[in-house]
């Protein structure tokens, strides 16, 4: 896959973060392509109506995707997501078996525009960390398309 197709893809994830935004949720979206570039699954995020906290776009994505593929269609599946996946969501990735991860946000970042919001505690830990104490490789390309990715967030955590 070229970068612009990992751009085009990552934007389309934003898109699905503006929708969850629409639907009252907080402004994260996640697309599973595969490795001819098709997208086969996209998930907001799905904080409401439950108040789960977590329902984040990533970790629903990686569930649906678990029960729907083999791992062996997984491994060579891309995620795309508009904010690096959490500790969580990278533990679900791992455990679903997808192979690479695009994002635009970093956690670092996002911490910083969240602050202390009581539903959004971020977690500064890199998904890389994260993958890399796994037993199977999981490739990572970001953060890209920061600043894109950060307006989203503008007005969200005030």
């Amino acid at each position: 896959m070229t970068a612009v197709d990992d751009m085009s893809l990552l934007r389309r994830a934003f898109e699905i973060a503006k929708s969850a935004r629409v639907h009252g949720n907080h402004p994260f979206g996640a697309l599973l392509a595969g490795p001819d570039g098709a997208v086969l699954i996209e998930s907001e995020n799905g904080f409401l109506p439950d108040r789960d906290m977590t329902a984040h776009a990533e970790r629903l994505l990686a569930t649906a995707a678990s029960r729907k593929y083999s791992p062996d269609v997984l491994a060579g599946c891309t995620l795309y997501t508009s904010a690096e996946p959490c500790a969580m969501c990278a533990g679900a990735i791992y455990w679903a078996g997808i192979g690479r991860v695009v994002f635009g946000l970093t956690e670092r970042r996002l911490k910083d525009l969240t602050g202390n919001h009581r539903e959004n505690p971020t977690l500064d830990l890199p998904c890389r960390v994260v993958f890399a104490a796994g037993q199977r490789a999981v490739a990572v390309r970001g953060p890209l398309l920061e600043d894109e990715a950060a307006a989203l967030h503008e007005g969200v955590w005030d």
